[in-house]
């Protein structure tokens, strides 16, 4: 079998995820215009409105993001254009002097040692590449280790007692001293696998409008379902949303496992001071007209998320960070010049919001659906059984409804099995993002009242009571509203609208995840 088939096979995987997320798209919608058909007071017309406002903002995301897995199918194309213009023996002499900067904040020494060495072995002139540890360390016992890693492996050693503006401002007092022409970040856990990273890089600078270069990030595989169902977060993103965004020239700098052009840096002012930098670097970069570029080829691998505890502060800071971009690109929109950069900027900032906030609204919304006056099938548990056929016309809405969710369920899991090769992955990743729906939105939340910058959990002892007990308290929300859910969903059941309760039942256990989450993955 030749390239041509593989290719062909390629696309048609494409395009049933195209069809897929249309799929989804129209099946919101539609269920908003039954609302709207059996609606019988102005209580149900304004559910109906609100579920469709919902819909129609889900269906374009979903829509959106369809263009992204098409589109993303022709990177490759647009890559080898660019390779084919690309010079990629510079002479020795030539060759750009780099700073590779790895910032730490009281972070695993084992795990940072081996960081050190390995970058230690890059492939690049001795004279022309100087590592930096960018040290913000808190715990002196730590510092003074990382201090010996730096002299043992060849990094200098800058130490900040203020970690004003946290990476953002390591970043920006190593930007203030470096001499070099280029600087690359390395996260304190990304193992470097190929030591052509450098000599891979540096040429696609040759354009003068390239600011920035972004390499794939992926993570050591574990052989376990949560921390390589955690992975998935990146791997979606870095397989289909930025290639297809490096083709409208919105790629992001993805913080680490990447290289960027001093003098633009200093352009732009330096990092921007917020929880996501590099979001905001790229976006200051790229309205300026530079460019960014996506090689989608792996040289480092960062290690997994190990806890739930980790997941959700990372997931926290991130959609903080998002939240905080929303804003600041709503009020520079005018500096985007086309409408394709606006969207994919829009998209961007509000991406983990439409998969948080947007779930707890339809979750609150279809309690209001279940307990309205809305004509559902007067059904219990003897007519499910023994019934014999179709109870009433309007159980096509009570199975609408259970459609919509069990089709956004399978949606992902499809997705995964495809592309990643495990159905189970997928079923862990859809719970994953139920189970941070909650913390993703008290997240948003705080960016927008400018409060908590990070989520507080508390850590068990390692015993089996001391875990539960710091599993419910730091879940307390989610925990709650579960079993709000479930009282409603039991209520449902016994007045009949059984189909209504057990689509509450669905939520209940979606959003008890958390909790569970958090005392099996602690």
């Amino acid at each position: 079998m030749g390239y041509s088939y593989y290719r062909n096979r390629r696309f048609s995987v494409r395009l049933f995820t195209v069809i897929l997320f249309v799929i989804l798209a129209f099946s919101g919608v539609g269920f908003s215009i039954y609302l709207f058909y059996v609606a019988k007071s102005l209580y149900v017309y304004v559910i109906a409105i609100g579920f469709l406002l919902l819909s129609v903002i889900s269906g374009g995301f979903n829509l959106y993001a369809s263009m992204f897995y098409y589109k993303s199918y022709f990177y490759k194309d647009f890559l080898r254009q660019i390779n084919y213009k690309l010079n990629k023996k510079i002479p020795e002499k030539d060759l750009p002097t780099v700073a590779v900067a790895v910032p730490v904040y009281n972070e695993n020494p084992k795990i940072l040692k081996s960081t050190m060495e390995n970058l230690s072995k890059m492939k690049y002139p001795k004279k022309k590449a100087n590592f930096y540890l960018l040290d913000d360390s808190t715990d002196k016992r730590k510092a003074e280790i990382f201090k010996e890693f730096s002299k043992l492996y060849g990094f200098r050693y800058i130490h900040r007692k203020n970690r004003k503006a946290f990476k953002a401002g390591a970043l920006n007092n190593l930007l203030g001293k470096m001499k070099e022409e280029y600087l690359a970040v390395f996260d304190y856990d990304e193992k470097l696998v190929n030591r052509n990273f450098l000599l891979d890089i540096i040429p696609y600078f040759n354009d003068k409008n390239v600011s920035y270069v972004q390499t794939k990030k992926d993570y050591v595989k574990t052989g376990e379902l949560f921390p390589d169902s955690c992975t998935l977060f990146d791997s979606f993103f870095f397989d289909f949303i930025e290639p297809s965004r490096a083709m409208d020239n919105t790629a992001i700098f993805a913080g680490s496992c990447g290289i960027i052009r001093k003098s633009t840096l200093k352009l732009v002012g330096g990092f921007p001071e917020y929880i996501v930098e590099d979001t905001f670097f790229s976006f200051e970069s790229n309205i300026r007209k530079f460019k960014g570029l996506y090689i989608p080829k792996i040289y480092a691998l960062g290690e997994s998320m190990k806890t739930f505890t980790d997941l959700a502060k990372q997931q926290w800071r991130y959609n903080y960070g998002d939240t905080q971009f929303l804003s600041y690109f709503l009020h520079r929109t005018k500096n985007v010049k086309t409408l394709k950069e606006r969207a994919d900027y829009f998209t961007h900032g509000f991406g983990l919001n439409y998969i948080s906030v947007l779930v707890v609204l339809f979750t609150l919304i279809s309690i209001f659906i279940v307990f309205s006056n809305v004509p559902f099938t007067a059904l219990n548990f003897y007519k499910v059984l023994f019934a014999g056929g179709v109870v009433s016309s309007y159980l096509y809405l009570e199975i609408f409804g259970m459609v919509a969710l069990v089709g956004s369920f399978l949606g992902p899991a499809i997705m995964t099995k495809i592309y990643f090769g495990s159905f189970k992955r997928g079923v862990m990743f859809y719970l994953l993002n139920f189970a941070l729906a909650i913390i993703r939105t008290k997240a948003a939340l705080s960016a927008v009242l400018h409060t908590n910058t990070k989520i507080n959990w508390s850590r068990g002892n390692g015993s089996i009571t001391n875990n539960l007990f710091y599993s419910i308290i730091n879940t307390k929300v989610e925990l709650g509203f579960a079993f709000f859910i479930f009282m409603l969903s039991y209520i449902a059941s016994i007045t009949n609208h059984v189909s209504g309760g057990v689509w509450l039942l669905m939520y209940g256990m979606l959003y008890l995840t958390t909790t569970i989450f958090t005392y099996k993955y602690k």
